[in-house]
């Protein structure tokens, strides 16, 4: 082996294993893609730039730039943009940013690994050519009614085309006069000649060039006919010299087509007239290789559908923070660690299964906690009166900014005679078990003193818009005093004197069911109505400054981040990322 793929095997305890790294280590033992001054693993994420990626695509970045890393090889990334009427520039510029939000790079050495298929154009239709000469491929000229009715079904061989012996050169003839323009979108066809009775479907001569007069968004006018995904993916595999191809399962029963194509591409023909045509790729040729596909509960990831919600308003566009794409759960105050940490517990599968959103939510628990500096936050206030505190005073308590890392600081906010508190820290007649304020009861105020509840006020509809308590002068927390007293409730609070009002969007999956579409059914009718409640809400001094993007624990609330559209210093604007704890059922029942 080669220096250069010396101690490319990841230890056992740094990553987890699946079967694709096992496919590789035993490739790298064998010397299967040994190639000079090449690195024995490279592989490709291939989205076609047509929307934006979502968190299935994010499970694919994260195995194949992943896997590149910790063997010491390349990932690349290239565009799949052979379909000219629904890609744009935009969705390359946001699939690219996406991929570098992830953490991860197509750059290697100074070089950029960016490629488009776009890019192998001329080359492709030169292969299309060859194989028409070489009898693998023919211009079909069937409407499209009459292929896909000749095409058979599952249970019944296809039907020959009349068109399948046209002499090559006839063939090539209309090819290149496809090429030129000459005829409409749909009068003819390029299909690889196989086999017509395959019980593969793929394998029934499958369309590989199709009339489209359409402007590119990168070759403009260039072309009028563009090649189909299945012939034009393993094709630039080979010329990117992939060694892993890995995509997910629905691919499958294309791997057929994919080998055949290779192989027929590598071979060489002797034409009657004596030329050779073929011997355009060389190996050892890419492998494909399926990998279970993302589904996640209360998630839709069709793009289709999700095209659905945004054209349909029933999200704010497609980086709503409730949809399940990049752009979105990047919005909500999901890290790319989190998403990281994710595709790493759910592992790689070679069968279809379903992972709970749970464990997503988790990670990102797991991820912010050790990070996220703390602050206090009240999203449903209701003004507490402390009738024996001195009107007018004012004092500073502190807060550790996290509490299991003192080394960075404390923070500082005001006490004063009226603060916010909770709606849900105060009860006129308490239930079993509650904790909080209620008439006649202590409770503790973070950071603060203990008070004691002795009434409240009511407005004329019979609400409770104001709560008295009087404090313990000698209860403040910190003091050797304080210990003199025990109270089972402590809340949060907020001064009235220095609390910043807030917009506070509070997110909630965008589905009250596990599998929205399951059975067929209108996957809109299972959408939550109680997936965003926004409400104004008042927060510690300190978050006035906070920056787009900056993320906090909302003690006793959960997870927030400031929107990175609409909050601004001074004027902030919070998402809720996550709950503190996983109790989406539990509160479920209550409603």
């Amino acid at each position: 082996m080669s220096a250069d793929n010396k101690n490319t095997t990841p230890t056992a305890a740094s990553q987890p294993s699946n079967f694709l790294r096992t496919i590789i280590e035993s490739d790298l033992g064998k010397g299967t893609y040994q190639r000079a001054g090449m690195p024995s693993v490279i592989t490709r994420f291939p989205p076609e730039p047509n929307g934006y990626l979502h968190i299935g695509h994010a499970k694919s970045i994260c195995l194949n730039f992943g896997l590149a890393e910790d063997y010491k090889g390349r990932c690349h990334l290239r565009f799949d943009d052979t379909n000219p009427t629904k890609e744009d520039q935009e969705f390359v510029d946001t699939i690219k940013d996406s991929v570098q939000w992830l953490g991860f790079s197509w750059e290697q050495g100074g070089v950029p690994y960016l490629h488009f298929a776009s890019d192998y154009f001329d080359t492709l239709y030169e292969m299309a050519c060859g194989l028409i000469e070489a009898g693998h491929a023919y211009v079909d000229s069937q409407s499209p009614e009459e292929m896909a009715k000749n095409r058979g079904t599952f249970n019944q061989p296809g039907v020959e085309s009349p068109y399948r012996n046209r002499p090559p050169a006839e063939s090539l003839d209309l090819f290149q006069r496809m090429k030129a323009g000459e005829f409409p979108d749909g009068a003819h066809v390029l299909r690889a000649k196989i086999d017509m009775a395959s019980p593969n479907m793929n394998m029934r001569d499958p369309v590989i060039y199709r009339i489209r007069h359409a402007s590119h968004h990168r070759t403009g006018d260039k072309w009028n006919i563009y090649p189909m995904y299945d012939y034009t993916h393993p094709i630039s595999d080979a010329l990117e010299k992939i060694t892993h191809s890995i995509c997910t399962l629905e691919f499958q029963d294309h791997r057929p087509f994919y080998d055949w194509i290779l192989e027929r591409l590598t071979e060489k023909t002797t034409l009657p007239d004596g030329r050779e045509v073929g011997g355009f790729l060389e190996k050892p040729l890419p492998h494909q290789y399926e990998f279970a596909r993302l589904n996640l509960t209360y998630t839709i990831t069709s793009k289709r559908k999700l095209l659905q919600l945004v054209e349909e308003k029933r999200v704010n566009g497609w980086d709503d923070p409730r949809m399940p794409t990049i752009v979105g759960i990047r919005r909500r105050g999901y890290t790319p660690e989190a998403i990281r940490l994710f595709c790493e517990r759910i592992g790689v599968a070679k069968a279809d299964g379903w992972i709970d959103i749970s464990t997503l939510e988790g990670s990102l628990r797991d991820d912010l906690d050790p990070k996220a500096p703390r602050a206090a936050a009240v999203l449903h206030p209701l003004k507490l009166i402390i009738d024996n505190y001195p009107e007018g005073q004012v004092e500073t308590c502190t807060a550790p900014v996290h509490p299991h890392y003192p080394e960075r600081g404390e923070r500082q906010f005001n006490f004063s005679r009226e603060i916010w508190i909770e709606q849900d820290d105060f009860m006129v007649e308490p239930v079993k078990g509650y904790r909080r304020l209620y008439p006649g009861n202590r409770v503790r105020l973070r950071c603060a003193y203990i008070v004691e509840c002795t009434g409240f006020d009511r407005d004329a509809a019979g609400n409770v818009i104001a709560v008295h308590a009087n404090y313990l002068p000698d209860s403040r927390s910190g003091t050797e005093t304080s210990q003199n007293y025990k109270v089972r409730g402590t809340i949060h609070w907020v001064s009235t004197s220095d609390a910043v009002p807030a917009e506070v969007r509070l997110y909630d999956r965008l589905f009250a069911e596990a599998m929205p579409d399951a059975n067929g059914r209108d996957f809109r009718d299972a959408l939550n109505p109680d997936s965003l409640q926004v409400v104004d809400a008042y927060l510690e001094p300190g978050l006035a400054k906070a920056a787009p993007g900056d993320i906090f624990q909302f003690e006793r609330q959960g997870y927030f981040v400031a929107d990175l559209v609409d909050s601004q210093p001074g004027k902030p604007v919070f998402n809720r990322a996550v709950t503190l704890r996983d109790s989406w059922v539990k509160d479920q029942k209550k409603k």
